[in-house]
């Protein structure tokens, strides 16, 4: 059985994949990957094997989404928030989860990420870090994990730029995985047919 955070996931799933699909016809994370599913559901099912409950933020009329993350296992919340990015969106779902032990945040246009990287970050979050971050090749990736202490500061953020001042503000607990899936995320169709 595989490791069991106290944490609380937050899968962020508001954005507008503006690159994958100019005209905005086709939401990029109800796209399919070579083994069929669709990229949220199986962000969410790898998120959700570790954390025992993720909430997953997306835009209001985001219906065929709700449904896919809601069959994942995900608590969906319709944020109209997101509408002003990252930052928004993930604020919201910690305002929403006030009750959390910490979260664990991950984006669902990131499929790819190993489960032996979410456990790590929840292990290291488990046990006391109050900041988290995965570090593949130098760069640091996804999931991240935050401590209760920080839970003003999320609930403060706006906008698009996340929690990156955060980032640069305090200590990190650098993780430092074999683990390209942090990085990879879909923005175009042709990041798909890398993700076999």
């Amino acid at each position: 059985m595989a490791y069991a955070s106290f944490a609380t996931g937050v899968l962020l799933a508001a954005g507008y994949g503006s690159r994958f699909d100019p005209a905005g016809i086709h939401n990029k994370l109800l796209a399919r990957l070579p083994g069929g599913q669709p990229v949220a559901h199986e962000a969410a099912h790898r998120l959700l094997m570790i954390v025992p409950r993720v909430l997953a933020v997306v835009r209001p009329g985001s219906d065929a989404l709700a449904r896919v993350l809601n069959d994942a296992g995900c608590e969906v919340m319709f944020s109209i928030d997101a509408e002003r990015g990252m930052g928004a969106s993930l604020a919201a779902a910690v305002e929403a989860s006030r009750d959390a032990e910490g979260w664990i945040v991950s984006l669902a246009d990131m499929p790819r990420i190993a489960l032996s990287t979410i456990e790590t970050v929840a292990r290291k979050l488990d046990e006391g870090a109050a900041l988290v971050a995965p570090f593949y090749n130098g760069e640091r990736g996804h999931p991240a994990g935050f401590g209760t202490q920080h839970f003003d500061a999320l609930v403060a953020l706006d906008g698009d730029t996340g929690a990156r001042d955060l980032f640069r503000r305090h200590e990190v607990t650098r993780v430092d995985v074999d683990d390209p899936g942090i990085l990879r995320d879909v923005d175009t169709p042709d990041d798909l047919l890398g993700l076999a």
